[in-house]
């Protein structure tokens, strides 16, 4: 954006003072009833019709006497004064007087302004960060409910060094201010409005290409969550660099919507994208200042619009209709929509961060503040936290889940940090309002529900806590996991849990095997061929001296440290690889894959790419086409057809352990190298081998008939050692002999019917590797 002329900030001195003190002896400015410079209205007041104070946000409508307009609404509890600032395309900006007031929401009803009009708004108040106060009116500030944004929070050169930052005039306190103990408490008057992007007035009629914004049930996937394969992905690095996509489309919402992007994706069997943030978000003022940027979007300022620089249509409201085509295509290709959302705190971080929207709106009435009012309660590690105890914040959030379900049509939701929601005053509590209210909402508790069940506060880790409706990210999972194939367990009782839905976590409340969503990797920390790659991360390109990204990565990089050209490094390194993948797609409960473990994607040791949006971070789509690492796609989409063609291997109740059905076979029976059954000795001893005995003779769950489901039944035999074992099947009555489905020793698998072995004979399981049989018991 260009940049207007720089005025000097109006600062405290000897002659600009209100007389008032705060609790440490330092003079401020503003008192009681101070809200900054005047700013008289532009627009003539009586083009202001009173409107509604519902819906809150800008919605466009014909009024009973048939003139069309818009009606704004803004909850700002305790301000003085709302100024509507509407933009031309000039970015001449014009302001009117908001006058109505009902319940704290200030309203207005302007004719004549229609859809692709830009705005935002100006609140006065005091200015009194030693009560929490934070009201400036030289502040534009973006509408929360805005269902688009257009432009973006302008960086420019700094006076001194040429240096790229956020402008100094989007803080609300003067950034610079040479006496810390007071920086963010003296005010600053310059006015923000040619740095902020704008809140753009949205229509709701059909969109472009004639479909309407009815979501019905018929119209959606609704995929039972033990059928659902998860797949992470970034809407920006999925379709950058691939071939098949137009250039002009690679990095969009219409990117992912081409075919050449849904082919992939139906290709290995996807049930549901889990998109990283599409909120509207903002960069962090230490990214810019490195020439980086915000990757991932856990930054979020806008929980109504999509993220206007992943469109490709245009950001004058264009955006809202090329993501509603974006979810229809998935939805026609089988595959729902989830949404990673981010309402634990909000790009305006802490005290010294910028004024953007809710701080500016009412600062006390939306963060969490400390018992010195001027600082923030931080259980995100991002410098504030939403007070979603506070009834308009908690309406914020809901109003904006039904919005992406109703009139977006996603399909449910991925909660970061959801802990820090589901704080009361202080503690996690799972009867706080955000859990009660997502528990009696006729159209929230009918979508996916993932909870990342922990935040950065005391007590904030919950795995394992949250109430029935509710799925969770398991990182128990991902460390057994990660911690068995790189021999670092002492026994193999956890991995016994994981693999068979974790009940020691989840068989309580009604809970089923499907609470857990189980994962290696995620987007934050290694990829999966990073895992096995390095064992120390490198994020020296992230310009923090390698200080970011955590240390923990239990990760073993088979002998050499990064890439290397050693044949046999290289080829264990993938056979980890199948490993991994394998086990997870056997494993009872909900998989998450990431986008791009499939064919091998490497950000080259980089565990902590969030500002990296180049080729670290982007999928290398010619990794299809690489010998060493094609494979490996069709390994995964075999294992998910697998697990999409047999019921036992997505249950929906726990084992039992006891014998079921008529054959009197167990469900799930353990056994060891030997060929016994798991004492409770051998849960405890030192060892690299576990066979699991998966029986589909009588699954507890019937078809929509009533019938009982009868499946296949399965052994798989894990092994985690270094050197290859002789490993004896179970005889009689498990099984009379056993065909092999999958073997991760080898880069090809076996075909459709795979070879035999006897029933209680011996097979010999290469040095770190999975067996995968079919029992034959006719």
């Amino acid at each position: 954006m260009s940049s207007a002329p720089e005025q000097e900030a109006v600062q405290d001195g000897p002659d600009r003072r209100d007389g008032r003190r705060g609790p440490d002896g330092h003079r401020r400015r503003g008192g009681p009833g101070h809200s900054g410079p005047p700013a008289p209205s532009a627009g003539p007041p009586a083009t202001v019709r009173p409107g509604s104070p519902t819906p809150l946000g800008a919605r466009f409508r014909t009024g009973p006497d048939g003139v069309a307009g818009t009606n704004f609404a803004l909850w700002a509890g305790g301000a003085e004064a709302v100024e509507l600032c509407l933009f031309d395309d000039a970015a001449h900006e014009t302001r009117h007087r908001l006058t109505e007031l009902t319940h704290e929401i200030w309203h207005g009803f302007l004719p004549g302004v229609r859809p692709g009009q830009r705005y935002g708004y100006r609140v006065h108040g005091r200015w009194d960060p030693w009560t929490g106060a934070r009201w400036n009116p030289a502040k534009l500030l973006l509408d929360p409910y805005a269902r688009a944004v257009d432009g973006d929070f302008g960086a420019r050169p700094e006076r001194t060094g040429g240096r790229p930052a956020l402008p100094a005039e989007l803080y609300g306190h003067v950034r610079d201010w040479p006496q810390q103990q007071i920086a963010d408490t003296v005010r600053d008057d310059r006015d923000s409005a040619p740095y902020v992007p704008k809140g753009v007035v949205v229509g709701d009629a059909p969109d472009a290409d004639g479909a309407d914004d009815e979501w019905r049930d018929d119209r959606r996937p609704k995929t039972p969550w033990p059928d659902s394969v998860l797949y992470e992905l970034h809407v920006r690095g999925f379709t950058m660099r691939h071939p098949g996509i137009p250039e002009r489309l690679r990095g969009t919402y219409a990117g992912l919507a081409h075919p050449a992007a849904l082919e992939h994706l139906t290709r290995l069997g996807i049930t549901a994208v889990e998109l990283l943030p599409i909120h509207q978000f903002a960069h962090e003022d230490h990214l810019v200042r490195r020439g980086l940027r915000n990757y991932w979007g856990y930054n979020s300022i806008g929980y109504f619009a999509p993220h206007a620089g992943y469109a490709a249509t245009g950001t004058r409201g264009q955006q809202v209709g090329e993501f509603k085509r974006m979810v229809r295509a998935l939805h026609d290709a089988g595959i729902e929509v989830i949404l990673d959302v981010v309402y634990n705190h909000t790009a305006e971080a802490g005290e010294r961060g910028p004024t953007l929207s809710l701080r500016g709106i009412d600062n006390r009435g939306h963060y969490r503040l400390q018992e010195d009012p001027r600082r923030y309660a931080d259980y995100t590690g991002c410098g504030n936290t939403l007070h979603v105890v506070q009834p308009n914040v908690l309406r914020l959030i809901t109003d904006s889940l039904r919005y992406w379900v109703t009139d977006m049509g996603v399909d449910g939701f991925r909660f970061d940090l959801a802990a820090a929601l589901a704080r009361s005053l202080h503690d996690v509590d799972m009867l706080s309002p955000f859990l009660a209210v997502i528990a009696q909402d006729p159209v929230l508790r009918r979508v996916k529900l993932i909870a990342e069940p922990w935040d950065v506060g005391a007590g904030g880790y919950q795995v394992g806590a949250f109430p029935p409706l509710w799925t969770e990210w398991n990182d128990r999972y991902r460390d057994t996991v990660r911690d068995f194939w790189r021999g670092a367990q002492r026994d193999v009782r956890d991995l016994g849990y994981r693999l068979s839905g974790s009940s020691d976590l989840y068989a309580w409340g009604g809970r089923r095997p499907y609470a857990s969503v189980n994962f290696i990797t995620a987007h934050d920390g290694f990829t999966l061929r990073d895992l096995v790659s390095y064992e120390h991360k490198r994020n020296a390109d992230n310009g923090e001296g390698n200080r970011d990204g955590t240390d923990d990565n239990r990760a073993w990089n088979c002998g050499a440290e990064g890439e290397t050209d050693d044949p046999a490094v290289t080829a264990l390194r993938r056979r980890q690889l199948r490993n991994l993948l394998t086990t997870l797609l056997l494993s009872t409960g909900v998989p998450m894959l990431v986008a791009g473990d499939e064919m091998g994607r490497t950000q080259h040791g980089n565990n902590n790419a969030y500002c990296q949006d180049n080729a670290t971070s982007w999928l290398d789509w010619s990794l299809l086409d690489d010998p060493r690492w094609r494979p490996l796609a069709g390994l995964t989409a075999r294992l998910i057809a697998l697990r999409r063609a047999h019921p036992v291997l997505r249950r929906r109740a726990f084992f039992s352990g006891r014998p079921q059905g008529q054959g009197g076979l167990r469900d799930l029976a353990w056994f060891t190298a030997a060929g016994t059954e798991m004492t409770e000795q051998d849960w405890y001893a030192p060892g690299a081998t576990l066979g699991m005995y998966l029986s589909g003779n009588d699954i507890p769950q019937r078809d929509a008939r009533g019938a009982r489901i009868v499946d296949d039944s399965f052994l798989a035999v894990l092994h985690a050692g270094a050197l290859p074992r002789t490993v004896t099947l179970p005889g009689p009555p498990w099984a009379r002999e056993y065909e092999l489905v999958v073997d991760t020793a080898r880069e090809e698998q076996p075909g459709p019917v795979g070879p035999r072995s006897p029933a209680g004979g011996a097979i010999t399981v290469a040095g770190r590797s999975v067996q995968l049989f079919r029992a034959v018991t006719g």
